[in-house]
């Protein structure tokens, strides 16, 4: 099976600097939304994760490129430039540039400054200069200019391109001779114009493309990705307003200029700039009719009034209530800006972002005001899927928060402890969009439009502990997933589609294109708190359910005249397929019938991975042990037969590439 490459990895490990990291996120998340998940990976990540398989593109920011070798030398720079080799993508901007080169050359007689030596990667078969303008200062804005570039369309195959733009410069190098490497794969995307301080060879290149085996790397002097609606003029001295007026003025240029060279990358780029959504009010509702009003009696002590408004200040947000009647009086619609979020393009705070959050006490939202998602039909379902239970009193999904666009359902909840641990068992966020959504470790899940994004509070006593461990949580809402989608309906249409769990909390589906291949769908994150003697569990999910970006999704799996998927009945199925698991999981534990449904979800029964942990021996998969959740490994011999011995590995020391039979160690 062959990996779908949807993530764009930014390097944020030692040496990086935080502006950087900043404009690759903001500028790449606008250009390659919704095919690829733009995320940050550190220096361990790159040299023990199996990332290769999935990275679309391996992005390196301005810093310090000395530190990203004292990093990288030796096991991680194998791996880099192993995966270029192999088809990969390589983009270094500033210090990224100097890093893929064969040898730097920085500020050569320069002593507090001068940094010379040869580089590993060597994607660009030469030396990278610099500075190509004089006047840098660590950590300053005095030797930035708005250099100007002139573009070499003939590299380019199609796409507007500029004849001359400037761009952000502060430090970058010059690629000498690149002109004369056209033989070793190299070419010229763009030039200097101006007079360089430093000898660039024959020609001024500014930007250079490397062909690298089967794929391919760009090296930048300039910035690019950075952003003049995100420079502070007030940053630097004398002219530096000035430099930030004229990026400004080229930004059209500057953009199309990126967009050609991710596309030379063999990326998907977005037709237009995508801009980041504003955040959206968030809607209190209940199936119960006084539902709303004892939630609010619960946080009455927490409530405070400013103005003659009433606020609710958690560890990482503030919320603002609003009755349903004053909200509706006004003139605003559901994805409506809100008030102290910036207009102009710029990088923004969400966390400092007051959530103003509507409060459905007599009513539920109409659907004009929450055109994206039915509150009538989520509801209506919920009651008809609790009605064939025999759950006795059923709480998820009773009390929702529904927001068109937020942060994360999983950082709302989770990063505001206090408000947590008030809320009763069952309360449920949910989204159309998520901006910042949270998956495992450093990963993110992509979630557009079209995708089921929901997390749900659990409190599970400790009393539980040794009977029910809190760690069996990550596969009941797994197992609840894909349960959910073929219980969706009686219809065989729907029992049959080809979804699975990859360990141990993935959702993968047959890939509609390839259904041999299965490409992930979903994922699951569960956090965990103590209080009071309870675990206080949000269990987060998210399903791609109508979009096909960036893999594909529950409705391309559907044969003809089968129904699509819903985003309220999913939801609602998939809440009541969790709570009757995780009764039967409160009062048996896991072994036997969750043991055996798990086992019937999964990929991996019977697969022969090499565990690198083992020092890559062969083992053959059994199963999940019952006791702590651990994936069971049984070592394998000569002629794959079986030793006796039993391995237990954990998720959170372990990553499982199983496109590759392989298990690594992550840390």
């Amino acid at each position: 099976m062959a990996a779908t490459r949807i993530n764009v990895l930014v390097y944020a490990g030692s040496g990086s600097t935080v502006e950087s990291v900043r404009q690759c996120l903001y500028t790449l998340r606008r250009l390659l939304a919704p095919r690829y998940a733009v995320i940050t990976v550190t220096g361990e990540a790159l040299i023990k994760e199996p990332w290769t398989a999935s990275c679309a593109l391996l992005v390196f920011p301005g810093g310090a490129d000395s530190r990203y070798c004292q990093t990288l030398d030796g096991a991680g720079n194998r791996r880099i430039a192993q995966y270029v080799a192999r088809g990969g993508a390589y983009l270094g901007f500033c210090a990224g540039g100097y890093y893929g080169s064969k040898r730097c050359e920085f500020e050569v007689g320069n002593k507090p400054l001068e940094v010379i030596g040869s580089r590993e990667l060597a994607l660009f078969p030469g030396v990278c200069r610099g500075c190509a303008f004089s006047g840098f200062v660590y950590h300053s804005e005095a030797g930035t200019r708005a250099a100007k570039v002139r573009v070499n369309k003939a590299s380019f195959s199609a796409g507007s391109m500029p004849e001359v733009f400037r761009v952000y410069y502060n430090g970058g190098g010059v690629f000498v001779d690149a002109e004369k490497m056209e033989e070793n794969g190299v070419e010229v995307l763009a030039s200097y114009t101006e007079p360089l301080s430093v000898d660039g060879g024959k020609g001024a290149a500014a930007v250079v493309y490397c062909k690298v085996g089967d794929g391919g790397a760009i090296l930048t002097g300039p910035h690019p990705e950075f952003v003049a609606a995100n420079l502070d003029k007030a940053a630097g001295g004398p002219g530096y307003a000035k430099v930030v007026d004229d990026l400004a003025t080229d930004d059209r240029q500057r953009v199309d200029f990126l967009k050609a060279c991710l596309c030379k990358l063999k990326l998907s780029v977005s037709s237009s700039q995508e801009a980041i959504p504003s955040l959206s009010r968030i809607h209190l509702s209940s199936s119960k009719s006084n539902g709303v009003a004892d939630l609010l009696t619960l946080l009455d002590d927490l409530i405070i009034t400013e103005s003659r408004r009433r606020y609710i200040k958690g560890e990482n947000d503030t919320f603002q209530l609003e009755d349903d009647s004053s909200w509706s009086s006004e003139p605003q619609q559901g994805s409506t800006a809100l008030e102290d979020e910036p207009t102009d393009g710029s990088q923004i705070d969400y966390n400092a972002i007051c959530k103003q959050v509507v409060l459905h006490q007599s009513n539920l939202p109409a659907c004009k005001d929450t055109p994206y998602f039915n509150h009538h039909a989520f509801y209506s379902n919920l009651a008809h899927y609790q009605s064939q239970t025999r759950l006795f009193s059923p709480s998820l999904g009773t009390h929702l928060l529904y927001g068109e666009v937020v942060t994360s359902t999983n950082t709302l909840l989770e990063k505001n402890p206090t408000l947590l641990s008030r809320f009763p068992t069952g309360l449920t966020a949910t989204a159309t969009t998520q901006i910042a959504g949270r998956g495992r470790g450093s990963n993110i899940w992509l979630s557009p439009a079209g995708s089921l994004i929901f997390s749900t509070c659990i409190r599970h006593s400790l009393a539980l502990s040794q009977t029910a461990p809190v760690v069996f949580v990550q596969y009941l809402i797994a197992i609840a997933a894909a349960e959910g989608v073929r219980s969706y309906d009686p219809s065989p249409g729907y029992a049959r589609l080809p979804v699975k769990l990859k360990w141990p909390n993935d959702v993968y589906a047959a890939d509609p294109a390839q259904p041999d291949r299965y490409v992930k769908i979903g994922g699951v994150l569960v956090n965990s708190s103590f209080s009071g003697g309870d675990y206080l569990l949000v269990v987060g999910l998210g399903l791609n359910v109508s979009n096909t970006q960036p893999t594909t999704g529950l409705n391309a799996l559907l044969q003809p005249g089968v129904p699509s998927f819903t985003l309220e009945k999913l939801l609602a199925r998939i809440l009541t397929k969790f709570e009757e698991l995780y009764e039967h999981f409160c009062r048996f534990g896991f072994a036997g019938y969750l043991q055996e449904l798990y086992a019937r979800c999964w990929l991996h029964e019977g697969q022969i991975v090499t565990l690198e942990t083992e020092g890559g021996v062969r083992a053959r998969i059994k199963g999940v042990s019952t006791d702590w959740g651990l994936l069971v490994a049984e070592e394998l011999g000569w002629e794959d037969r079986p030793t006796g011995r039993m391995l237990q590995l954990q998720s959170d020391a372990n990553s499982f590439d199983f496109l590759k039979g392989l298990i690594r160690r992550k840390g």
